[in-house]
């Protein structure tokens, strides 16, 4: 197929704002888990599918397969849908409280 770029599963962006190597990273629409750490306006690599464990707002209990959605101030997974960007599903129960969880995006 001529117009096949790429699987899209590592993908490149600008780094919207400083971010660590395994954090999450929020471009528009588009989320993923950095690859490797780079400093805010730097091209960084982004793994859009797989399963990850990452911080969530530890006041929260998951059910595994409850839809969890990336809160871009606090930089954590959480249920909350009002105001986040929907990026996955939980992947295993998580207790409240608990500091991270873990999702399959």
């Amino acid at each position: 197929m001529k117009n096949f770029i790429s699987t899209g599963d590592i993908i490149t962006v600008t780094a919207p704002y400083d971010v660590a190597s395994g954090a999450g990273v929020l471009v528009g629409a588009i989320f993923g888990f950095a690859v490797t750490s780079a400093k805010s306006g730097e091209q960084v690599n982004i793994k859009r599918s797989g399963v990850f464990d990452h911080a969530k707002t530890s006041a929260q209990a998951w059910t595994e397969g409850v839809a969890l959605y990336w809160d871009n101030t606090n930089k954590v997974l959480t249920t909350t849908a009002s105001g986040n960007t929907l990026v996955g599903a939980a992947a295993a129960v998580a207790a409240n409280p608990s500091a991270t969880g873990r999702v399959v995006i």
